[in-house]
């Protein structure tokens, strides 16, 4: 049985400019509730 949380269970917020779900990652762990885009892409189109 492998450890962890399954993906369905992490949090997830809607990015938007393109209005796709995002899931949390490891990295974002320390400041997801700034986290506002789902990628660099989409966070070039939003400024």
């Amino acid at each position: 049985m492998p450890n962890g949380v399954a993906k369905r269970d992490l949090p997830s917020k809607t990015c938007p400019v393109c209005g796709r779900p995002f899931a949390w990652r490891k990295k974002w762990a320390r400041d997801w509730d700034s986290v506002v885009y789902c990628s660099d892409k989409c966070r070039a189109v939003g400024r």
